[in-house]
């Protein structure tokens, strides 16, 4: 973080992966307004997700929100101190899991998809107009509904062969960028051993839904089974000088 390496600070035997960090980015005005500045929270966040991916190729890590800053070791091990059953209730349950991510998306806006190949004849009169839009729109409502079982089916399937499972919000497609809309948006806790079998799984449902994108990522640090309590410090923490 910040071009400084990270290193280990053990408290007991808890372990904090930190690094020195400068006040000038890191105090809580100055990271109120980097909060803002796209391409320093991209850096920062970059960063701080590859240490993360490294700790997860290796063992199970929890991991705090980003920018979670402290004025020195001192203040970590307290934290750590004052936490330390919560974290351990955690890593517990997480050990030798992973977080897997599946998104289903419709392909095409259910106009567009409702469209015939030809264009429709131009109504000869208001009753002709009414009647093709009461076939475009449930053309529309039976797309939405294939998606909606098929997805609900997905998420049925995929909860019984992960320890534990969540159900996020749809993203919105003008702030993720990606193609279709989104009907579900889910993280599977998986246990590290089943993880093959888990990413067969949903593989084998792609080509399931004319129309319907499955997409796959992972594997992650469970950040959705972490706990409010590993993640209450946020980027105003505590000052500065140590960032973990």
């Amino acid at each position: 973080m910040a071009g400084d390496p990270p290193r280990l600070l053990a408290h007991g035997d808890l372990v904090a992966v930190v690094s020195h960090v400068p006040e000038g980015d890191f105090s809580e005005e100055a990271l109120r307004g980097h909060l803002e500045d796209l391409d320093w929270l991209a850096g920062t966040a970059r960063a701080h997700q590859q240490v993360i991916d490294a700790l997860t190729a290796v063992t199970t890590p929890l991991p705090l929100r980003l920018a979670t800053v402290f004025r020195d070791d001192s203040g970590v091990r307290v934290m750590m101190e004052e936490r330390e059953e919560a974290f351990r209730r955690t890593l517990d349950r997480l050990d030798g899991r992973v977080e897997w991510g599946v998104k289903v998306y419709v392909e095409a806006e259910p106009e567009r998809a409702a469209e015939p190949a030809q264009p429709a004849p131009k109504p000869a009169s208001g009753r002709d107009y009414l009647r093709q839009r009461r076939k475009q729109t449930r053309a529309n409502d039976d797309l939405w509904s294939r998606a909606e079982e098929f997805a609900t089916r997905l998420h049925e399937t995929l909860s019984s062969r992960a320890d534990d499972a969540r159900l996020h919000a749809p993203q919105n497609p003008s702030l993720s960028g990606a193609a279709g809309r989104n009907v579900l948006n889910a993280a599977y806790l998986v246990r590290r051993d089943v993880s093959e079998e888990f990413v067969e799984m949903v593989d084998g449902t792609k080509d399931d839904a004319p129309g319907i994108r499955v997409e796959l990522t992972g594997p992650w640090a469970a950040y959705s089974f972490a706990g409010e309590e590993a993640g209450e410090r946020g980027a105003g923490g505590e000052s500065t000088g140590e960032g973990s």
